[in-house]
C-alpha cells in the first residue's frame, strides 16, 4: 500500500535588532529575521504567498501580505529546505511576528504552513 500524500512545512525563524538601522528617539526599532523553510512531508511544493502579524508591544498589528517571499516562490522537494533573511521595523523595542505561508503541492493541493510566533526584541530589553 502507498504511504498517503503528506502536506507538510517546518518553519523556524531567528531574529536579531538591527541597531544601525533603528532610531530610537524616533520610536523605530529594525529587526532582520531569518527564517527556514523545511518541506518535511512527501510532496514537492511551492511557496505562493505569505501572510505575516506583526504585534509590537502597545498592541499595534501591522499585517503583510504579497507573493513570495524575498521576491521568490521557492519549490521544496521533500527535505530540502529553503533559507532567506528579510527585516521589520516596529514603534516599540519588543514584539512578535507570526503567519503562514500559502503552499502549492505540485499535485496543484492548495495547503497552508503556519510560521509560528517568535520575539522582536532590542537587547538587554527582555531578560
Amino acid at each position: 500500500m502507498d504511504d498517503p500524500k503528506r502536506y507538510e512545512i517546518t518553519v523556524t525563524a531567528r531574529s536579531e535588532y538591527v541597531a544601525e538601522q533603528s532610531d530610537e528617539a524616533e520610536g523605530r526599532y529594525v529587526f532582520a529575521y531569518t527564517i527556514t523553510i523545511r518541506n518535511t512531508g512527501t510532496v514537492s511544493a511551492r511557496l505562493v504567498s505569505r501572510h505575516w502579524i506583526i504585534t509590537d508591544a502597545n498592541n499595534h498589528v501591522h499585517e503583510v501580505r504579497g507573493a513570495g517571499v524575498v521576491g521568490e516562490q521557492p519549490l521544496l522537494r521533500p527535505s530540502e529546505h529553503y533559507e532567506y533573511t528579510s527585516g521589520a521595523a516596529i514603534l516599540t523595542p519588543v514584539g512578535t511576528m507570526r503567519g503562514s505561508y500559502q503552499m502549492e503541492a505540485e499535485d496543484g493541493t492548495p495547503f497552508e504552513a503556519s510560521i509560528p510566533e517568535f520575539i522582536l526584541s532590542m537587547p538587554r530589553v527582555l531578560h
